[in-house]
């Protein structure tokens, strides 16, 4: 048997009638560009995860990037953010000349919110939630710190559709919740794309323009803004998905439930759901400390397929390299990095697959 990480043909498959006569009817509309798909899109992603607004991007990186900078938070700003986060969300910060501030995660895998209060100076003007996995930072906690320092917040909502924080959906919380509908999301894409949802008129706004060469009226440019526009076949195949992501993200309950229920080695720590979230298991990641990449070539060598996220912190890649940290600095987001691995989790994923992976993790010895 040979199982992938991800299967994404799985999930086409499961409504693709659906998916190309949409994507039909939209080639033949012959609008591609910030047309009526885009328009429903944003109303329609809005009203599912509580927002007033949604605003339609090229990416999930440009809509972080963008953020910092419609919030105009740049040179000599410092931002905070979680150690183990993926180097695309320190990128958001870093685009815009504004330093990075990490803080270790928690036993959730996401920031530890009682940490962030110490990493705050005068130069902090941010917090960015990384709901990483699809589980939710604690964000009760998070915005009380924000209030009390007046502090912008940005949440990375990327590999987290749909799921709540005590019963309200994150991207909701802070001044602005950034997705990404890269294909492997929850609600992918067939390509890249990306959206910010938020409550304030003013920025959804300066989004709108700022996607669109800064301006709002053709050729009239406002500010330097860039291109950075959801076309209309994305978005109308996004549509499609949206109908079905409480169905998605139920069925990968139901796989990370099999998980939880027959996973049985003592060698792997499963993971922990933080009391008052849910979540939308966009990976299912195990701790196995000190045996992690013999594991994952075990499973390789019988036919199964599994991702590390993520193998080098930032604060150790050559990329931030300049901001001098070293190894030793952030001790717990490295020793996850040595020990997180991702097994298969997909829609339409079989039970003969989920049974498959389990009977050989239980296998594994040292």
């Amino acid at each position: 048997m040979n199982i992938m990480p991800n299967n994404l043909k799985r999930q086409y498959d499961l409504h693709a009638s659906e998916y190309e006569k949409k994507a039909i009817e939209v080639l033949r509309g012959g609008w591609y560009i910030l047309g009526n798909e885009v328009k429903k899109f944003e109303k329609e992603f809005a009203q599912y995860v509580g927002a007033k607004y949604c605003v339609g991007l090229a990416s999930g990186l440009d809509a972080l990037w963008m953020s910092f900078r419609i919030l105009n938070i740049g040179e000599g700003d410092e931002v905070i953010v979680c150690g183990n986060a993926y180097i695309a969300c320190v990128m958001g910060i870093s685009m815009n000349g504004a330093t990075p501030v990490f803080v270790e995660p928690d036993e959730y895998d996401n920031i530890n919110a009682d940490l962030i209060e110490a990493a705050i100076t005068p130069k902090t003007k941010a917090i960015l939630a990384v709901h990483l996995y699809g589980q939710s930072c604690d964000m009760t906690k998070i915005m009380d710190i924000a209030h009390i320092y007046n502090l912008k917040v940005v949440e990375d909502c990327a590999q987290s559709h749909g799921n709540k924080w005590k019963g309200q959906t994150v991207g909701t919380f802070g001044d602005i919740g950034c997705f990404s509908f890269y294909p492997s999301k929850g609600c992918g894409a067939f390509g890249d794309a990306g959206c910010i949802v938020t409550n304030s008129a003013e920025l959804e706004d300066a989004f709108r323009v700022y996607r669109n060469y800064g301006s709002r009226v053709r050729y009239q440019n406002e500010v330097v803004g860039t291109n950075s526009r959801l076309d209309e076949l994305q978005a109308g195949l996004l549509r499609v998905k949206l109908t079905h992501m409480d169905e998605f993200n139920q069925e990968r309950n139901r796989i990370a439930e099999f998980y939880y229920n027959n996973i049985k080695n003592p060698l792997v720590q499963l993971p922990k759901i933080r009391p008052g979230a849910d979540c939308s298991w966009h990976q299912y990641v195990v701790h196995i400390p000190g045996y992690r990449d013999r594991m994952a070539d075990y499973l390789k060598e019988n036919g199964i397929g599994t991702i590390i996220h993520y193998p080098i912190p930032p604060h150790l890649s050559e990329a931030y390299k300049y901001l001098g940290l070293k190894e030793g600095d952030l001790p717990l987001t490295e020793k996850y990095a040595k020990e997180v691995l991702s097994l298969p989790m997909y829609n339409g994923m079989t039970r003969e697959e989920m049974e498959y992976v389990v009977e050989h993790i239980n296998k594994f010895t040292v």
